[in-house]
């Protein structure tokens, strides 16, 4: 029931993100639907780490990428989620996501060896303002194909795995 639930919001998020975010940096982001809350997921543009994308998983299933300057939503169901990002290290937060509410999210790349590190930390509207005349909205046409990738990457992996 839980996968079906983070499906739906996922799908959610696809299609809601037009009119939740729109395209221009400083866009404000609309309430979540009623009884339901919701995730946004920012980072700041800064120079370093300015090529790697922060990509989102909840129960290892992508549910977005935010690049270098740019923020998405997820509408999510009230309740503990666990998020991660992943480069040569991986980063875990969980987030308490309340009814009627949104909740901010930072992503920031620090120096590694090989690769950015990924940092997920919680934030504030407050923080979210600060940057926001700075960002945009992710691409919801790029995401969609990128998280229809990955989920197709993924069930190849465990057919795989499955049939060895």
């Amino acid at each position: 029931m839980r996968t079906l639930m983070l499906a739906l919001a996922a799908a959610t998020a696809l299609t809601a993100a037009p009119a939740i975010a729109g395209d221009k940096p400083g866009a404000a982001i609309a309430a979540p639907a009623a009884g339901t809350g919701q995730i946004v997921v920012f980072r700041p543009s800064k120079f370093v780490g300015s090529a790697i994308r922060c990509t989102v998983r909840e129960d290892g299933k992508m549910v977005g990428r935010a690049g270098n300057g740019k923020y998405f939503v997820i509408p999510a169901t009230p309740g503990a989620h666990r998020l991660t990002t992943k480069t040569e290290a991986t980063d875990t937060l969980n987030v308490e996501v309340e009814p009627d509410e949104t909740t901010y999210v930072k992503c920031s790349i620090g120096m590694g060896v090989m690769a950015g590190r990924p940092n997920l930390s919680p934030a504030s509207a407050e923080d979210f303002a600060k940057v926001a005349h700075k960002i945009k909205a992710g691409d919801v046409q790029d995401m969609a194909k990128d998280i229809a990738e990955d989920d197709a990457e993924r069930a190849a992996k465990a057919t795989g795995a499955a049939g060895n």
